[in-house]
């Protein structure tokens, strides 16, 4: 009964992690494909720079998660990217207390990514 109640509390706190923050939009890779050359978008990929030299998206700068994201525009709609989506959705989180309004989650991540 312990390892079930256990298993169950994982099973709820990786739910939770990937949750998007309120406020936060969620597209798919192939919503992506279709905005990614728009040059009033930012697109911020953020993986460990490894990750990103060995596959990226070249629109996607790489910002990995505990990067200072304090000095992005605030008047400019971001994408997050990073491997599954669950690091992008906690640095959406971080924009969302830093008082970003715009961002949106990329659903599936660079394995989902067929650019």
């Amino acid at each position: 009964m312990t390892g079930f109640i256990i298993a169950a509390a994982i099973v709820a706190l990786i739910v939770w992690r990937m949750m998007p923050a309120k406020g936060v939009k969620t597209i798919s890779t192939e919503e992506l494909a279709s905005i990614i050359n728009d040059r009033n978008k930012l697109f911020i990929d953020v993986r460990t720079p490894a990750e990103y030299k060995g596959r990226h998206i070249p629109q996607a700068k790489n910002m990995p998660l505990g990067t200072d994201f304090s000095h992005l525009p605030k008047n400019q709609e971001i994408f997050v990217i990073c491997q599954s989506g669950m690091r992008s959705a906690q640095a959406c989180k971080q924009l969302k207390k830093l008082g970003y309004n715009n961002i949106t989650n990329i659903r599936g991540g660079m394995n989902a990514w067929r650019g």
